[in-house]
């Protein structure tokens, strides 16, 4: 590291210093307790467990929106006296189209690729090969839901997966669906918000038709095609931010949408009611990664098994509710905050039922095919 990086980074921790909160004991007599990296909402930053060494100053991520907690991101700054850089994403397409361009266009050490897109960049050369020796925490994940990665294990560390499906409003809603096929129904004109994500919306039109979610037959496709365009005037509005604002506020009746949102849209607004199509949910496992290209390899593997502490992925609990792989998160959680534990665990849209796993669907990549999917999609959006 140069002279210019070594001031910098001392810079960065002097700063950090000035946030901590110096806990002293109040009996008499007794020594100071240690000092604590506490955010500005007030969260107290566990210490790295083990603190990783490493030189970089900065570290640069490219994730999705409204998914890891701002907590956890200020903590691993202040722990480690670094520049945490975030920019965010709203779908697989998007994230390809950076990494796909080079370290000019692509200076991310953390990208945090999802079920196909994995395959995709792996197969293009775009994703390092992970040292398991330098992952000591993945031994917090549960490897009973981590055996769905398979072989892109040696690309990825998983972060958190889930189904896509149906939430519905129980009070405006006079016919509540219970399969894709039913929300082609006139009675949703206009009504329902959908992620933006052409994967989920051409998988579920051809689960309707009877095919499967990676057909490549383009017949089949076409189908999918006619199928989709009677569906576009009962979706008001495609949404990969934040679907469950327009759910929530009102605006829409019914959504197509991620499970964790579907759990924050329900605690909001309990008359949310979540639905496993009859024909199968869509399953998604998502993962982080480092690009070749990436600037500060050193950085990503201390992030790593920072967000993989207990301690700290419970965080993702509370703000970004999917179904967690991290076994030492929800023991933290059980243990220290039962209010948030108990009703994830007991909530079978975070908590996705093992049949329910077992029923869905995986979006696979599908190589040159994929670009029938991306015409299609754009054909149908216009």
């Amino acid at each position: 590291m140069n002279t210019h990086h070594k001031i910098h980074r001392l810079v960065r921790l002097i700063l950090a210093s000035v946030l901590l909160i110096a806990v002293t004991a109040c009996a008499a007599g007794e020594e100071p307790a240690a000092t604590e990296a506490v955010t500005s909402s007030g969260f107290v930053c566990p210490e790295p467990s083990p603190r990783v060494e490493f030189t970089s100053d900065t570290i640069n991520i490219f994730t999705w929106t409204e998914y890891v907690p701002a907590d956890i991101l200020d903590c691993f700054g202040l722990v480690y006296g670094v520049d945490v850089n975030v920019d965010y994403f709203s779908s697989n397409e998007e994230l390809y189209s950076k990494v796909s361009l080079g370290e000019d266009v692509n200076p991310y050490d953390v990208i945090h690729p999802s079920d196909y897109m994995i395959g995709v960049l792996m197969r293009e050369g775009l994703l390092q090969e992970l040292d398991p020796a330098r992952l000591p925490n993945t031994a917090n994940l549960d490897p009973a839901l981590t055996r769905a990665y398979r072989d892109s294990l040696k690309f990825i560390v998983p972060y958190q997966m889930g189904t896509q499906a149906i939430v519905y409003n129980s009070e405006t809603v006079e016919t509540p669906p219970t399969s894709w096929a039913d929300l082609w129904s006139p009675e949703y004109k206009g009504r329902i918000v959908a992620v933006d994500d052409n994967r989920v919306i051409i998988g579920a039109a051809l689960l309707t038709l009877g095919y499967d979610v990676n057909d490549t037959d383009p017949g089949h496709l076409e189908e999918a095609k006619q199928k989709l365009i009677e569906l576009m005037p009962n979706i008001r509005v495609f949404d990969s931010d934040s679907p469950k604002t327009p759910l929530v506020a009102g605006d829409v009746d019914l959504g197509i949408v991620w499970n964790g949102e579907a759990f924050l849209t329900a605690t909001e607004a309990p008359e949310f009611k979540y639905v496993f199509p009859e024909e199968g949910s869509i399953i998604f496992y998502d993962g982080m990664a480092i690009p070749p290209t990436a600037p500060h390899a050193d950085a990503a593997y201390a992030w790593f098994n920072y967000l993989l502490q207990g301690d700290v992925n419970w965080l993702t609990l509370v703000d970004y509710p999917y179904t967690n792989p991290n076994m030492a998160a929800l023991e933290f959680a059980k243990t220290n905050h039962p209010d948030v534990y108990e009703p994830y665990i007991s909530s079978p849209i975070t908590n996705t039922p093992a049949e329910e796993f077992a029923k869905g669907h995986e979006v696979k990549d599908l190589g040159e095919a994929l670009l029938l999917y991306d015409e299609l999609w754009t054909e149908i959006k216009q």
